[in-house]
This record gives C-alpha cells, structure tokens and sequence, in this order.
C-alpha cells in the first residue's frame, strides 16, 4: 500500500488523533521518529469473509516528517473458524479498546516466523459460540485474557481475497509484502524505544 507523506499525511494523523484523544486514549508523538501509532479499524460491514478492515501505523520518519502506512487486513475471524471454534467457549473477537505494551515481537504459528505477539498483556474479546459464519459481539460474552491474538500475516505468500480460515481472533493482513514492510517498522521502532507495541482497534463510526 502507498505510504502517505506531507499535509495528507498531518491531515490522517489529526483525524485518527482526535478519535483517540476523544475516547480518552493516547497517542505517540514526543517529537520522536519511529514512535509507532498502530491502529486498526474495523468495518461497519462486519463481513468475516473479507480482509474490509484497515490498519493504519502514525509515526514521525527519519527526518521526523509525518508519516502513515496504510495497510488492509481483517480484524475478524474468518468463516471457517467461525463454524468450528478452537475454543469451547467460542471464537474470539477482539474487543475496540486501546491494549497499552500488549504485543511484542516474537514468533508466531507452527512455522514460528516473525509477528507481533500478545505476551506483554491481557486483551478482551467476544466470545461468538453459535457456529455460523455470522460476528456475534455481544458484551455479555466478553472474555479477558492471554488468547495469543497476534498481529500476523495469512498463510500464503501472496495477497488473499477471502479470509477463510486465516484468523481465530488475530489482526491479519491481506498482503504478505505489506506485513513485511510493517514489521520491518516495528524491528526499528523496537530498536529506538523496547519491544513493546500498544495496538488500538477502533470501529468504524469512530472515524468522522
């Protein structure tokens, strides 16, 4: 996806900054290159079959220029796990909130490449138990803990079209060559600050 520079760049920046600061969140500036904003957004469409969801990253680049990557990528699980939770309890949903230090780089799936990982902190999710290729986010199911939902790619080496089974509850983008280049950010922002990521999940209408 293109990288967006200059006043578009400001103007994105202050639109998602002002969605955040509006649900009492924080944002990451200081003056400081590479200091990750990564958010995504989920869409009002709520369609599990498709990567309609979208994850910006704000930071400052080297000559501290502001700067947003804009990837898409799918903040549900997909249809097939949807159908068959791996949980008892159901098929996990992430919940839109703010998750401060939450993810760290780390190994990721039975090949074990490189993600972001959720082992610095809890996350809440909703519980959907009734097996249909239908999201189910009620707030009654909502669960709270280590669930191992990552930030990761699909398992293929090119861009997919259909989420199929690629998530149970992680944040995973369409396109391998775009998780690249967010992970080659996330291995410079690690070096400057610590390998610790907050990820804030956002819906939709809170874009305005």
């Amino acid at each position: 996806m293109p990288v967006i520079k200059g006043l578009q760049a400001k103007l994105i920046k202050d639109r998602f900054f002002a969605a955040m600061k509006g649900k009492g969140f924080v944002t990451f500036d200081n003056n400081k290159k590479y200091n990750l904003n990564i958010i995504g957004v989920r869409s009002s469409a709520h369609d599990a079959t498709k990567f309609d969801d979208l994850m910006v990253v704000i930071y400052r680049d080297d000559d501290k220029e502001w700067t947003v990557n804009s990837y898409e990528i799918t903040t549900d699980p997909g249809p097939n796990i949807l159908r068959k939770p791996i949980n008892k309890k159901g098929t996990a949903i992430l919940v839109p909130d703010q998750y401060r230090g939450t993810w760290k780089i780390g190994p990721h799936g039975k090949t074990r490449y490189t993600a972001l990982t959720q082992r610095l902190g809890k996350v809440k999710v909703f519980r959907d138990n009734d097996k249909d290729r239908n999201l189910e986010m009620e707030e009654s199911s909502i669960d709270e803990g280590y669930f191992g939902i990552n930030i990761h790619k699909h398992g293929s080496s090119y861009e997919r079209e259909f989420v199929r089974g690629a998530s149970a509850g992680c944040q995973v983008f369409k396109n391998t060559k775009d998780f690249n280049e967010f992970m080659d950010l996330c291995h410079i922002s690690a070096d400057l600050f610590e390998n610790s990521f907050t990820y804030t999940l956002l819906d939709e209408p809170d874009i305005k």
